[in-house]
């Protein structure tokens, strides 16, 4: 298990007004409240914790609700709601509640809020959460019985995404308004959400940890990098969220400002269609069923040029799919070495294959999400006509990109999207991107490229039936192998965090880039 403490953020020491001008600091409000505006890239697109998979939402959903389990900024599991736990056989697992937990509205958190939670994750677009789970039941109001189809080793990680819903509360709202009235056990209440301006949060004075510092805590989505520089700068916000690799240098030339960064486990990636026919290439077939027009496409990637000229420096290649502190990591294999830069090996690879001439194909991708992402689409559009694949670019808002992109699409061929794993397994990746669409309930949900592999499989099953960690890990190893052998999705780069904040905010960033305002203060 990973270990790590908690972290914190937190404004030290007297903070001048001349620090900025005379301009009053947002997050100072009067004696008697606490509260700070934070700026992220954008709005949630739903409230509901089982309803959606995407970092805003996240960020949001940690803060109405809780999990069994909580996950510390650097990927350690500690216990949440659940004070302990035990495996009682390789099926088995009782965990014991904390008494005394209240929800939102003032009612106790119960066994049956667990087991009505888990039943409903079943039939939620979310599913994959509870793939491993078998059955629940309430042996009292604080102990519940998890049992699983196979002996599963990493039960308690998984539990760390699982977000606890009242079944009372849930039942009387219905799932349509349970989309924009959260109410969980988590430390602030939703105030208000005006949609695409901000959502104000509340703090949960009865919350289980103790009340938050901070009494009121405003996130801002302002999408454009330059608008959000510009709020920090003038005093509108007090933290933001992906500070732009081009205004680094200026706001550390500021005095009143100061920029934190570190490794983002977001991982950039593109899914390749591996259907017969795929919807945006207009040929008989799908010439990226073959293995080698797969490798072509990695090796026609300069990932050091996106690095240095798009990203400012500002990322990390991916060696593999996930980073080396999570299990299935494989030392001594890199994607990079692999399949590395290599035009001529690139020509070679699509003559082979019967492609010398190239084909078109759309590129689907967000433009206002990741770090550069239309720029990126753009240099990977300039470095594909050199193998003569002609890409066009299909770049849209993050509000329309999921719903877009979902699959099973009709629509895409070719889709850069960024994904992390803070559950610290690959088996929570391969699950749910690489496994076989339809093959098991609650796998291959966001298989985008309809990749399907019967050795790949036959590793997570196995990874899935084992109570042991250590066997596990060799087992998602091989599974690792076996996608770096196929090629189903191409890793890029991992992010860099980078967030700025005034002078005096103590900002620490966490492995799954999620704020969250109960480790913030303000003096």
């Amino acid at each position: 298990m990973i270990k790590n403490g908690l972290a914190s953020f937190s404004r030290r020491g007297a903070l001048a007004l001349a620090l900025l001008g005379g301009a009053a600091l947002s997050g100072i409000a009067h004696a008697q409240e606490k509260s700070l505006t934070v700026a992220l890239t954008a709005d949630a697109v739903i409230l509901d914790p089982h309803a959606a998979n995407e970092l805003t939402g996240n960020i949001m959903f940690y803060h109405f609700y809780d999990a069994l389990v909580a996950r510390t900024p650097e990927l350690g599991f500690e216990p949440g709601l659940a004070e302990s736990w035990q495996v009682v056989d390789d099926t088995t697992w009782i965990f014991k509640l904390r008494k005394g937990v209240k929800f939102h509205n003032g009612d106790e958190l119960k066994a049956s809020d667990v087991v009505f939670t888990f039943e409903r994750l079943k039939k939620a677009l979310m599913s994959n959460l509870v793939a491993n789970i078998a059955s629940s039941r309430a042996i009292d109001d604080y102990t519940v019985e998890i049992k699983t189809p196979k002996p599963y080793a990493v039960l308690h990680m998984a539990l760390a995404e699982v977000l606890i819903v009242s079944e009372k509360y849930t039942k009387a709202t219905g799932d349509e308004q349970m989309g924009l009235k959260p109410m969980g056990t988590g430390p602030y209440k939703l105030a208000e959400w005006v949609k695409e301006d901000r959502i104000v949060m509340a703090a949960h004075a009865d919350y289980w940890r103790g009340k938050p510092k901070i009494d009121k805590v405003t996130f801002k989505p302002i999408t454009n990098p330059a608008t959000r520089t510009a709020a920090l700068l003038t005093g509108g916000v007090d933290v933001i969220q992906d500070l732009s690799v081009r205004d680094v240098a200026g706001v550390k030339a500021n005095a009143g400002f100061e920029v934190i960064t570190r490794p983002s486990l977001l991982n950039m990636v593109i899914a390749i269609d591996t259907r017969e026919k795929s919807p945006t290439i207009d040929l008989p077939t799908n010439p990226m069923r073959d293995r080698r027009v797969r490798e072509a496409l990695v090796r026609a990637i300069n990932v050091e040029a996106i690095r240095t000229v798009v990203m400012n420096g500002f990322a990390t290649p991916s060696e593999q799919y996930v980073p080396s502190s999570h299990l299935g990591y494989v030392p001594g294999l890199d994607f990079r070495k692999t399949y590395s830069f290599d035009l001529e090996k690139a020509r070679a690879l699509m003559k082979e294959a019967g492609f010398e001439k190239g084909f078109a194909m759309t590129l689907d991708t967000t433009n206002n999400r990741y770090v550069n992402d239309g720029a990126i689409a753009q240099a990977l559009a300039g470095m594909f006509a050199r193998i003569n694949v002609k890409l066009n670019l299909n770049l849209m808002p993050r509000s329309n990109f999921f719903g877009y992109i979902r699959a099973p699409s009709d629509k895409s061929s070719f889709i850069m999207s960024g994904w992390d794993t803070p559950s610290g397994d690959a088996g929570n990746m391969y699950s749910t991107l690489l496994y076989s669409r339809g093959k098991k309930p609650g796998f291959g949900q966001a298989n985008r490229g309809a990749f399907s592999n019967e050795e790949f499989d036959g590793w997570i099953d196995k990874a899935d039936a084992t109570a042991d960690i250590k066997q596990r890990h060799a087992f998602l190893q091989e599974a690792t192998k076996v996608a770096t052998r196929e090629i189903p999705m191409i890793p890029l780069h991992y992010e860099q965090d980078i967030y700025a904040a005034k002078k005096g905010i103590k900002v620490v960033p966490r492995m799954d880039k999620f704020i969250w305002a109960y480790e913030m203060d303000v003096n």
